[in-house]
This record gives structure tokens, sequence and C-alpha cells, in this order.
């Protein structure tokens, strides 16, 4: 059972992790990893490396930050979600059946004929997605007008939207970027998994994204920059956010993470962004990531 969030939008100033919060996030970031794995055995292709490298943010966000409902993934006082990179799905919903809003059974038939989950996720077959995604760039964009429709509803709901590096290269993030520090939809948060790769090679290689953060504050946005696998320092991050009341500016959070984090030799072969383990190396991927427990 995840353990909620305070629920209130807002508290200030926010309460320390303890040390056995931490290691509960740590070992649900496992958790992530682990499923991954599961699941694209039985799709026999996926996307590791993605999920690896944002397994921490996935559990800072839904085990500590975020305000849900068990069993209510409709409850309209929900903090939204939203991936940019939509294929790191797999990761996600493990996290879903956690919070009860699908049967665990569900993940078994994973990317099977007539089966909801798929490689991305559907908004309209999957409960608890709140946007369909994986047409890179459109998240940020549909993030800011739910965080409008927050103001206009008189909502206290915070929107998080998870992008790709490599998505920084979609016009319509800046487009969004621009719309959102203007209309000051301070419930707002992009969280960047700053990884470095892309399916094509090195995100800077193809085009250059530095200086990303001075970037962001110069489109009018409150930046902050921290380790993506220090899954402490993610979660308090998160916290002094959701507890600052006086923002009135939306916030990037660049996440500088490693593709494939866990598995050692997937952190060093981009061609790990689609891929499938044979048998014995999914024993042996298994065996490293259960070692490595926290990977900070």
């Amino acid at each position: 059972m995840p353990i909620a969030p305070s629920a209130h939008a807002h508290t200030a100033p926010p309460p320390d992790l303890i040390p056995e919060q931490i290691a509960y996030l740590q070992e649900r970031a496992q958790f992530v990893r682990l499923e991954t794995v599961r699941l694209i055995s039985i799709a026999k292709v996926g996307h590791y490396t993605s999920v690896f490298s944002c397994a921490e943010i996935f559990a800072a966000l839904y085990y500590d930050a975020m305000r849900l409902r068990h069993g209510e993934p409709k409850w309209e006082g929900r903090d939204r979600f939203l991936m940019g990179k939509g294929h790191a799905a797999v990761g996600l919903y493990p996290i879903l059946v956690d919070w009860g809003f699908f049967d665990k059974s569900v993940l078994d038939g994973y990317t099977r004929l007539g089966n909801p989950l798929g490689d991305h996720p559907d908004m309209r077959k999957v409960a608890g997605v709140d946007f369909s995604s994986g047409s890179i760039g459109h998240a940020l964009s549909g993030g800011f007008g739910m965080a409008m429709g927050a103001r206009l509803q008189d909502q206290a709901f915070d929107v998080y939207v998870l992008l790709g590096d490599g998505e920084m290269h979609e016009g319509q993030v800046w487009e969004a970027a621009m719309a959102a520090a203007h209309y000051k939809t301070s419930n707002l948060i992009a969280i960047i998994d700053r990884n470095g790769y892309q399916l094509d090679g090195k995100v800077d290689d193809i085009i250059g994204i530095e200086p990303l953060g001075d970037k962001w504050r110069a489109f009018g946005w409150e930046v902050h920059e921290v380790d993506g696998h220090d899954v402490a320092a993610v979660a308090r991050l998160l916290r002094q956010l959701k507890a600052d009341e006086q923002r009135e500016k939306p916030v990037c959070v660049i996440a500088k993470t490693v593709k494939g984090k866990g598995v050692e030799y997937m952190e060093t072969e981009p061609g790990w962004h689609l891929g499938w383990l044979a048998e014995e190396d999914e024993r042996l991927a298994i065996e490293e990531i259960k070692a490595r427990g926290g990977v900070q």
C-alpha cells in the first residue's frame, strides 16, 4: 500500500524525510526497475533504460509528493501527472496497480492483444493515466492546460510533467513554456530527465540544449537542478515546491540522471534505448538491480 502524502495542497515548512521513508522510496524505485524487466519479458521488447533513468523520480512523485487517493483514479482533487516520454509507461503501470487503480492481473497481459496496457499510455483505457502520450512534445502543453483548468475551477491540485531531455528539441515545448510563464501557472512543475541520450544518440551531439537551466529561466520559469537518482534529494525538493505558497512562476526541475541506471552495461550502451533481454541476461540484470538497491 502506498504511503499517502499530506491531504493539504501546501504545507510550510515541509517536514524532512526520516530514514524509513528514504528506504521506502529507494525500495519503490527498485520495484519499478524489477517490474519493468518482468513486463518487458512479456512484451519481448521495451524501453528499459528510459525507465531506469527516472525510477527515482517516479518513486518520489507517486510515493511522497503527489496527492492521490487509493482506488480513486478520477478523484477531482488529485495531482495530475503527464509524461512526454510516454515510452517509459512500463515503469508507471505497476505503480498505478499499487495505488489500486486497476487489478494487478492486468499487468500479466502487458501489450498482449486486448490488454489496455500498451508501450505508450492511453488515458482512455488505463485508469490513473491523465494524458495519452508518446508523440513527443505535447505533454507540457497538456499540463499547462490542466494547470489553467485548476485555476478556473478553483482547484488546488498541482500538475507534474515528466519530459525527456531530447524532447527539448521540440518547438511545442517552448511554446508551452512561454504560455505557462505568461499566465503564471505556479502549480505546473516540469521535470526534465536529463540522462543525456535519445533514440538517435547523445542529445547534445544532435542538437545542443545547454545551457538548459538558463534557457528555462529566460523563459520565465523557476529552475532547480537535482541528482535524479538521489531519491531523498528529489523528494525533499518536491516537498519544498509543494510547500511554497508564494511562488508565482511555473517550475522546471532538471534531474541529472544516467540512462539505464541500475544495470551497469546498460549505462554505457545507448543501444539499450529499445531492446529485450534473453533469459540468462534477464536473470543477471535482476540480480544486479537487487544487489545495488538504492543506486545513487
